[in-house]
């Protein structure tokens, strides 16, 4: 579409020519052009009122004089263009939205002195009312009061005495002169109520002067909301807005990028059939800005629509939007139908191609048209030439023509912008010298860069190049001066160094700074602790913390916390419990958080004993309210430690607001308090997770099954185990679980019926199955089975472990088959296994029971060899079997021999 808009544009401006050179439209001159715009823009004014005499109408000055804004970037480029307006297309309202009346064109204002009234119009004139004054002389003073801003309180008096005597009776000047006046005070209410007044005294015959005298002072002020106030109030009061009203207002929204508005003023310019040029760049430098490429290109298309000659702006501003999308071929053949619409070499837009080449990445048609430039066109590079020749090259990653085109900005005299002092850094830093880079960042500094932001840059472009551990050499002079009294940049160069492990250098830069502020450096050195914790450098924190002031009388809590967990990690669990020890005898307040890094630094080091001490402190303080993870820690140690009522009184009291739990809290209160807990409540609180429609975890569903079990409710436990396999949850711990709760209670039916479900589900039958199906036929007697199912494992290759083993001579034992519980030895012995305290306790029972006394004996000889301590089972077996084979006074020593060992 971007090609046929171009040619159409370009027939319309054949078609349009011989007509704009009838009508004037090129007048050879600037000035002639400018005073051209000026004449169409006024060429509508207001109707001679009653009461104006001499032709004393005030026009409303500058803002009809904004007809056509050009940009900025136009003025640096070269002389402004002002395009002239097409005579055929003024403005025709309907009469369906405001009446029109003929209007007098006035081609001269009034003289600045009056022949009748000289006095009154000399800059020492006395400006006291005088009721013989006529309205025009009334209007000449009112006029000399509001051109000195000094003299507004003067200006607004003499209006309201105007007032009382009449002369504002349709006296359209007057109120033009007292707008221009509030409105640079900024007194918008008295402008709004003014507007008001005008609206009853003139109805359909109020100008758009009075709104353009509004919108051009917001225009002045960058006021957005208020000049589209003041536009909307115009077509409330069913008032035409002319081509200043449309110009002001769009360039008004060009500087604010307010799209929503542009497309209301646009789209009101062409509902009354208003052409103005500006306009149409406006809308596309907006849409063009926000990427809205679709709808700039439409904008384009609507000029050709609209019949609109393109001036210099218009062709720049469709230029650069086919630039910007990468439409490169498109953008060529704008360019070509701008200079064939006569418009010469314009450095703005061969610029605007070289930068759209350097963001499509062909930098060669760049060189192209940069050597066209300066060789075929005459035309010299500009500063902003140069600076898109080497953002092109940057981006091409090409380091020698990207510091070619930089040297040669430098020797013309201009000055690189802080996007090219990046881009050629991040080249250095790639590919160039040390010393080039020290150039640069004296020119970054002659650019007028801050300090902090130079060294934010350098440190960013040298971590992309992962070569950090060369900015100590570039930090030099001022910038390293810089960097020791300024906080912030200390703070981003360390944490920087500590980041890249240059640890060495972070510590030189913290023993150097000159800043002083104690908290400040306690805040940053526990942000270095922490950034080497969190990287895993572990040794660097340790280094960092080694260094830092400390002060032993006050010790800093978050440091100390910190480094005892690094210690912990470390398993330096000494160092970590010394720096508890002195923050405690410190009298520093610990908090909830310290107190949990101490806690799991204890169970790591695996004194259990230590960690309850601390939990322990935690209980006795009213002001710490354990949250949920310090809770679950403590539920788990006094688990492991079997303290069965403090996991009782802890349930209790955390139990009193149980809204607050959530699911990981459900499933720690029922994993760790099973033992403590009776096993109604422990079903209450299950059967309340589950309301709540939090979800079990597999361990709190084996969990409960084993409790279940144990109380014989196996009703429970198979509804409890149908839920779990629905959820997904079962695993062979759930099997286990089951099995052992049938086999225990002797129901081999559902033992054997559980074990093939196990196996139907797909899990194979595990090693604690098996051992706990030997254990239930064994005691019961049923040695067939028993038999059947060491089979079993063997043919399954299911290995057997201690317990096996230990079940076997058990069973076989309590049978008197004394020499199959010696084949289990030798099997025992043979898989590489030895007899651990519960073998030799099982062993000593067995040769009780089959009064073999002196073997039993030697057993105890033998445990203390193979270091095995006996226990208080061990010397009962023993006298149990002394006493079976009646060895009654063997047996009295052996129980006295227990009461010396406090057994």
């Amino acid at each position: 579409m971007g090609v046929d808009v171009v040619r159409n544009i370009h027939e319309a401006i054949l078609v349009k020519k011989n007509k704009q050179e009838l009508k004037g439209a090129c007048f050879g001159t600037i000035k002639d052009q400018f005073e051209a715009n000026i004449q169409v823009a006024l060429s509508v004014e207001p109707l001679a009122l009653s009461g104006e005499e001499d032709g004393s109408q005030i026009g409303d000055g500058d803002a009809n004089e904004e007809c056509n804004w050009s940009t900025e970037n136009l003025r640096k480029g070269g002389a402004p263009i002002f395009s002239p307006f097409k005579a055929e297309k003024r403005v025709s309202v309907p009469e369906a939205k405001v009446n029109y009346k003929p209007q007098l064109r006035v081609s001269k204002r009034a003289p600045k002195q009056s022949r009748d009234h000289p006095k009154l119009l000399s800059p020492d004139a006395d400006v006291d009312f005088s009721s013989e004054l006529s309205t025009a002389q009334c209007n000449a003073i009112l006029k000399r009061l509001e051109e000195n801003a000094e003299d507004d309180a003067k200006t607004l008096s003499f209006f309201e005495k105007m007032r009382e005597t009449g002369k504002l009776e349709r006296n359209a000047g007057a109120y033009s002169v007292i707008l221009r006046v509030l409105s640079r005070r900024g007194d918008w209410e008295g402008a709004e109520k003014l507007i008001s007044e005008m609206k009853v005294s003139f109805g359909s015959e109020l100008s758009f002067n009075v709104f353009n005298t509004l919108i051009y002072a917001c225009c002045k002020r960058n006021l957005v909301k208020l000049g589209t106030k003041w536009f909307q109030m115009m077509l409330d009061c069913g008032v035409a807005p002319n081509v200043a009203t449309i110009g002001m207002l769009m360039g008004l929204y060009r500087k604010g990028w307010n799209v929503e508005e542009a497309e209301f003023a646009f789209s009101q310019m062409r509902g009354f059939g208003i052409v103005c040029e500006s306009a149409y760049s406006s809308m596309i430098t907006i849409y063009t800005r926000f990427r809205l490429y679709e709808k700039a290109l439409g904008v384009i298309e609507l000029m050709r629509k609209d019949e609109v000659v393109p001036n210099l702006e218009n062709w720049l501003v469709m230029l650069n939007a086919y630039s910007q999308q990468g439409k490169l071929e498109d953008a060529e053949k704008v360019l070509e139908a701008m200079q064939e619409a006569g418009f010469s070499a314009n450095i703005i837009a061969y610029n605007t191609m070289i930068t759209g080449y350097g963001k499509a990445g062909e930098m060669d048609s760049a060189q192209r048209l940069f050597m066209r430039m300066q060789h075929s066109l005459q035309l010299d590079p500009d500063e902003t030439t140069y600076r898109s020749m080497i953002e092109g090259w940057g981006r091409a990653d090409n380091y020698d023509y990207a510091t070619r085109y930089y040297k040669e900005l430098k020797e013309l005299g201009f000055k690189p912008s802080s996007s090219n002092l990046f881009t050629l850094i991040k080249l250095e830093a790639k590919y160039g010298e040390d010393e080039a880079v020290v150039e640069i960042l004296d020119d970054m500094v002659e650019c007028g860069c801050q300090y902090s932001s130079i060294i934010g840059t350098l440190l960013h472009v040298y971590e992309s190049a992962g070569k950090v551990h060369k900015v100590p050499h570039l930090l030099k002079g001022v910038f390293y001066q810089h960097v020791l009294v300024n906080q912030s940049s200390c703070s981003t160069l360390v944490m920087a160094y500590v980041k890249h492990r240059l640890v060495d250098d972070a510590l030189k830069v913290l023993n150097d700074k000159k800043w002083r502020d104690p908290r400040y450096e306690d805040n940053l050195y526990h942000l270095l602790i922490c950034s080497g914790k969190e990287a895993g450098l572990l040794e660097d924190a340790v280094k960092i913390y080694t260094q830092m002031r400390k002060c032993d009388d006050n010790p800093n809590l978050h440091i100390a916390c910190t480094m005892i967990d690094i210690y912990s990690v470390m398993g330096l669990f000494k160092d970590a419990e010394v720096l508890y020890l002195k923050l405690k005898s410190s009298g520093v307040v610990l908090d909830m958080i310290a107190f949990s890094i101490v806690v799991r630094m204890y169970v790591k080091a695996g004194s259990l004993n230590d960690a309850c001490a601390v939990l322990d402190a935690v209980q006795e303080r009213s002001d710490i309210v354990p949250d949920k993870f310090l809770l679950c820690e403590m539920l788990r140690i006094y688990q492991r430690c079997n303290m069965v009522d403090k996991l009782s009184d802890l349930y209790y009291k955390i139990s009193k607001n149980r809204e607050d739990f959530d699911q990981e809290l459900y499933n720690c209160v029922i994993n760790c308090c099973a033992q403590a807990l009776p096993v109604d409540e422990l079903s209450r609180l299950f059967d309340e997770m589950i309301q709540r429609e939090f979800v079990p975890s597999t361990i709190t569903f084996n969990v409960m099954l084993d409790v279940l079990g144990k109380a014989k409710l196996f009703k429970k436990v198979r509804r409890l185990y149908f839920m779990a396999k629905k959820e997904g949850l079962v695993d062979v711990i759930t099997y286990n679980t089951i099995i052992a709760a049938y086999g225990k209670n002797k129901d081999f039916d559902n033992m054997s019926l559980t074990v093939q479900k196990m196996e139907f589900d797909g899990f194979s039958v595990s090693l604690e199955a098996y051992n706990t199906m030997l254990d239930a036929y064994g005691k019961n007697g049923q040695m067939e089975t028993f038999r059947s199912v060491l089979q079993r494992m063997k043919d399954s290759n299911c290995a057997s472990d201690h317990y096996t083993y230990n079940t076997m001579i058990n069973i076989y034992g309590e049978q008197g088959w004394i020499d199959e519980v010696a084949n289990v030895l030798t099997e025992l012995k043979e898989c590489g296994l030895r007899p651990d305290l519960c073998s030799y306790n099982t062993l000593i029972k067995a040769y009780g029971i089959a009064g073999m006394v002196e073997e039993a004996v030697g057993l105890i000889k033998e445990m203390r060899k193979n270091g095995i301590e006996p226990d208080k089972k061990t010397y009962t077996n023993l006298i149990t079997a002394l006493r079976r084979n009646d060895n009654f006074l063997e047996a009295v020593k052996w129980s006295l021999w227990m009461k010396q060992m406090k057994l």
